[in-house]
């Protein structure tokens, strides 16, 4: 019974691996084997870090090696505390920058963001038709409001343009009563003289505005009557006076202002006191002025034609129908 206890005491231990030699060659083994782990993980942290640092992301927390099995742990356990601790005690001396966590994208991640932004442009396109159509509703208001002021100005234009002519008729109208009420009436005209000094044409357009023209006696009695209200008028001096005659279109063609030919003329003709005396220079005979005196001017003293320069200023009568 004691030699069986005793063999049992020998065998079970080598059997279960409980002899000291044995303990010690496997703490020797774990040991070594640890150790290689240990130098394994630090090398697979520090390219991780590397990794981590190139691609700027944060560094990554908990165990490095996610296979890990709860043995092992336990072997190197007491050595992780360790270092863990020293880290710790580094972190607090050194401050570290710190990076903001950054997800990984997803697959889904960019066609979420084309369709949010498809969305966007949509809401954006919608948008722009409101204030389109705001402003078209606009553009034909305006072009409403545009057409009616063109239509409001046309009208006055129209209106403006009757009020002209209905000032012109009155002003002819005036002038003609003015001319037979001031003047002298003869037959179916009457004359007016206006002491205002005009050129020939511009005298003729005065007499025009007021409904009439320049004086165009058609024959000797009319001139005869028209020398005697111009004595009257300017007596006792002698002034020329426009009347409506002269040859501007052609050199010796003496027109009215009508475009009817002179029939009669009452040129002014120098005194001879004797055959042999010369004419006086300051009274030649008219007309003198060639082409450079194109316009007939009546003297009030004696009623005789003299031409002058169409732009001399001078008083003008005219006549206006009865």
């Amino acid at each position: 019974m004691q030699s069986a206890w005793l063999l049992g005491a020998l065998v079970v231990p080598q059997l279960l691996g409980l002899s000291p030699g044995t303990q010690g060659a496997e703490r020797e083994w774990e040991g070594d084997w640890g150790g290689a782990q240990e130098e394994e993980r630090e090398r697979e942290a520090l390219m991780l870090k590397h990794l981590q640092e190139a691609l700027g992301l944060p560094a990554a927390r908990g165990d490095a090696n996610p296979e890990e099995t709860p043995e092992d742990k336990g072997a190197w356990g007491t050595e992780e505390n360790r270092q863990g601790e020293e880290e710790e005690e580094e972190e607090e001396a050194t401050p570290t920058l710190s990076f903001s966590p950054s997800p990984s994208p997803t697959p889904e991640d960019p066609v979420t963001y084309i369709l949010g932004r498809l969305a966007s442009l949509d809401a954006g396109l919608h948008q722009l038709h409101v204030r389109l159509h705001v402003l078209d509703t606009r553009v034909v208001e305006l072009t409403q409001g545009l057409r009616q002021l063109r239509t409001a100005a046309g009208d006055t234009r129209d209106a403006v343009q009757a009020l002209q002519e209905a000032q012109g008729r009155a002003e002819r109208e005036h002038g003609r009563l003015e001319g037979c009420l001031k003047g002298l009436r003869l037959g179916h005209k009457c004359f007016l003289l206006s002491r205002d000094f005009e050129a020939q044409a511009a005298a003729q357009a005065r007499c025009v505005s007021r409904g009439g023209s320049l004086a165009q006696p058609a024959d000797r009695q009319q001139m005869e009557a028209l020398t005697r209200y111009l004595r009257g008028a300017l007596a006792p001096y002698n002034w020329p006076v426009w009347v409506g005659v002269h040859d501007r279109r052609s050199e010796g063609l003496y027109l009215f202002e009508n475009g009817q030919r002179v029939s009669f003329f009452a040129w002014h003709r120098a005194p001879h006191p004797e055959p042999s005396a010369a004419p006086h220079p300051l009274s030649p005979n008219q007309p003198n002025g060639g082409t450079l005196e194109n316009c007939v001017a009546q003297a009030s003293d004696d009623g005789s034609w003299w031409d002058h320069d169409c732009e001399r200023r001078l008083y003008y009568v005219c006549e206006f129908p009865f």
